[in-house]
């Protein structure tokens, strides 16, 4: 079995078995050409010599390299106390350049992740500033014509300008509202009232009242089958119902006209049902995927601003869901429609 040197006692020895074969032959030259020197001598002094040059060598080299780590040790650390802090200073360079990689290699994952939320960051400011500006200049539009013009003279346009300015302050206090929400699902301050109930009476009372803003697209709203017995699950009946709203709607907001939302429920085991909004629309583009359950994303900028709504919808779905302790999903293919379906637990 192989014996494991440190590399400086490797270093250390290799170089004192040199020294010594350097002065055994230099005194076996001198024993058969010069003087008449003792076998003993020859024999004793070498090993003298070679353990004498290995405590050197090693103690000198150990502490030639390890001030220069060390001093190493202590700037790296400063960046991150808590990765090297902790670990014992080495003079083994192999190991002492595996420290350094891996740290180099965290520093840069951990810059990337970094960018990647800045520019989340700026481009979430810049549509809640989108999003509040609209409405904030809706009202002081209408406000400003009544106040300055003489609208405010004219009982019709009055009335009129009045009724568009409290559209905008109710999409205002909308946005607030969804963003409140948000904020307290992350938090983990806002209570799910849970109960047992049917959820296809629940997914027909949606259908029932998405029915005309689907007919305005000659849009058909159906189950892929009859369900003629309840499916019954357990959750917070008013989230769900809002969770089944907000994909309907985004069915219908992005379905083609004469299109068609299909929901499908599937017991996949005995404590979970599946439910599935599918559609047959414009779909979503592959790199759109991973980012569609984030806050005032859009995946069509200008056209989704006209059909309304705060941006948040998806990403409300998804903490709704996750605060249920269940999973959402999406697949996608882009113009041929777009599939949402999430998992919740199965009454008995």
């Amino acid at each position: 079995m192989a014996i494991n040197f440190n590399k400086s006692y490797k270093f250390a020895f290799i170089s004192s078995f040199y020294i010594s074969i350097f002065v055994i032959g230099s005194l076996l030259m001198y024993h058969f050409f010069i003087e008449n020197i003792s076998l003993f001598v020859i024999l004793i002094f070498p090993i003298t010599l070679f353990l004498f040059s290995f405590y050197l060598i090693q103690y000198r080299v150990e502490n030639f390299i390890y001030k220069r780590i060390k001093k190493l040790y202590d700037e790296v650390s400063i960046l991150d106390a808590t990765s090297l802090s902790n670990k014992t200073v080495t003079t083994d360079i192999t190991t002492l350049t595996k420290d350094i990689r891996n740290f180099a290699k965290e520093k840069k994952i951990e810059i990337e992740s970094l960018n990647i939320r800045e520019e989340y960051r700026r481009e979430f400011l810049g549509n809640i500033s989108h999003e509040l500006k609209t409405p904030l200049f809706t009202v002081q539009g209408y406000l400003d014509t009544l106040i300055d013009g003489g609208a405010i003279k004219d009982k019709t346009l009055r009335v009129k300008y009045i009724e568009r300015a409290s559209k905008g302050v109710e999409r205002l206090i909308s946005i607030v509202q969804d963003l409140d929400m948000i904020s307290k699902f992350e938090v983990g301050d806002l209570n799910l009232e849970m109960s047992k109930f049917n959820i296809v009476s629940e997914i027909q009372n949606v259908f029932d009242m998405l029915e005309m803003k689907a007919d305005q697209k000659n849009i058909i709203l159906m189950f892929d089958e009859k369900y003629s017995a309840p499916i019954y699950v357990e959750a917070d009946k008013e989230r769900i119902q809002q969770v089944l709203t907000n994909l309907v709607m985004n069915s219908i907001k992005y379905g083609k006209e004469n299109g068609t939302t299909e929901v499908s429920l599937e017991k996949i085991n005995k404590n979970k049902v599946l439910i599935r909004i599918h559609d047959n629309g414009i779909g979503i583009e592959k790199h759109n995927l991973s980012r569609i359950f984030e806050r005032f994303y859009r995946i069509n900028k200008s056209g989704s601003r006209e059909e309304g709504g705060s941006g948040l919808g998806l990403a409300i779905v998804k903490h709704i869901i996750e605060a249920h302790n269940e999973k959402i999903f999406v697949q996608s293919t882009y113009k041929e429609g777009s599939e949402f379906s999430f998992t919740l637990k199965n009454a008995k």
